[in-house]
């Protein structure tokens, strides 16, 4: 993959990313898609050089050339994951074949959904149905397309990884009664399941729950004068990130063959 093949990715994801942000934050306020961009505080019309993905929120400092009021930090931080996630993508599923290039296209799509979830829940405490629905939809997909070939019969332990995965999150927000998670949780995990498979899903789950703990303890330890002992903390941006560390760098914490033989023998 060339700088100019890189540069591309890059700037196509970031501004990919810009419309994301729009939608996460009109998502269920009444708001369309259409229309010019405006600034939340003073209600000015963007011109398109404040709309420039990344750059124009450094440019500006933040703050918009209207009112000065401050810029969320969401817009450029949305903006450029999605365009690096774009590249690592296309880095390392480089769309060689015809039906290669369908499976990169399967993760890029998979990518908007879940930057939008992943906004949405830190901000509103709740993954929205629409869009987790979707990439429970495209995931399970996934199964049905190869890596040479347009269409494949996905085995019963693929068919079966999702629900298998899911059903320990279902089972407990049931038995909580959503207190200890939500069912949109579950929802997301059924989706990482179909596409990622059931042995690099559990990593992918691993790896969201230690993530999770760290930064858990790191937020208790700087605002322990402010907790509150009933703070909601979002789970799906724990659970997208475990899954790109699997899914891209194919990091693996736990082999569910070695851990079968050393049980089983």
């Amino acid at each position: 993959m060339d700088t100019l093949s890189i540069i591309l990715s890059f700037v196509f994801g970031a501004a990919i990313g810009s419309f994301l942000n729009v939608v996460s934050l009109r998502f269920n306020t009444g708001a369309t898609l259409g229309g010019r961009s405006k600034c939340m505080s003073c209600s000015k019309q963007l011109s398109w050089f404040e709309l420039v993905p990344v750059f124009s929120f450094a440019a500006q400092k933040g703050k918009c050339r209207g009112c000065s009021a401050k810029i969320s930090w969401q817009y450029p931080l949305v903006e450029f994951i999605a365009g690096a996630i774009f590249v690592l993508i296309i880095y390392a599923f480089p769309p060689l074949t015809i039906a290669a290039a369908f499976k990169t296209f399967i993760y890029l799509a998979v990518t908007c959904l879940l930057l939008v979830i992943a906004a949405y829940d830190i901000k509103h405490k709740i993954i929205p149905d629409p869009f987790v629905y979707a990439f429970i939809g495209i995931s399970l997909a996934s199964l049905f397309v190869g890596g040479h070939e347009w269409f494949r019969l996905p085995g019963y332990s693929a068919i079966l990884a999702g629900p298998a995965l899911a059903l320990p999150f279902a089972l407990i927000w049931l038995f909580s009664k959503g207190a200890w998670m939500g069912l949109g949780d579950a929802k997301l995990v059924l989706g990482i399941g179909w596409l990622l498979g059931l042995n690099r899903g559990l990593n992918a789950l691993i790896l969201a729950f230690w993530i999770a703990a760290f930064f858990s303890v790191l937020w208790l330890f700087v605002t322990y004068r402010r907790f509150k002992p009933r703070t909601e903390i979002p789970f799906a941006p724990y659970l997208i990130i475990g899954m790109y560390l699997v899914l891209i760098f194919g990091l693996q914490v736990l082999d569910i063959n070695i851990l079968r033989q050393i049980l089983f023998g």
